[in-house]
């Protein structure tokens, strides 16, 4: 049996209320009840590897039930290329390795967060 990648299914990443109790929570539409939270993105997605590999075992081990296969949908990432100089390479891939993410996952994160941070501008050509 192929053992499910965190990787391959999506999840939705948002900011609790203080009313929730602040942080940011981790959820995944295809897993029913796996959910994780941390005091910041980075460490909810960190802390959500950890929900993923439980909730997979418990399916795999508990349930003797396969893991459901990763629904596609239009909100599916798509393939977005970014050069950047050597030393922010380096600087990404050496954050995304301490916190236990993906190069892929840090740089989502690091944009989401900020998108909603300020209105900003965009040149028209």
């Amino acid at each position: 049996m192929k053992k499910a990648k965190f990787e391959d299914y999506p999840f939705d990443l948002r900011p609790l209320t203080k009313a929730e109790g602040g942080g940011w929570a981790i959820t995944w539409p295809d897993l029913p009840g796996c959910m994780s939270d941390g005091d910041t993105p980075e460490e909810a997605i960190k802390n959500g590897r950890d929900a993923f590999d439980a909730w997979m075992l418990i399916r795999r081990r508990e349930l003797k039930q396969p893991a459901p296969k990763p629904t596609k949908s239009a909100s599916q990432p798509a393939r977005f290329v970014l050069r950047t100089p050597k030393t922010l390479y380096a600087r990404l891939v050496t954050r995304a390795e301490s916190e236990g993410v993906s190069l892929n996952t840090l740089v989502t994160t690091f944009i989401a967060e900020n998108l909603g941070k300020q209105p900003f501008a965009v040149a028209k050509k």
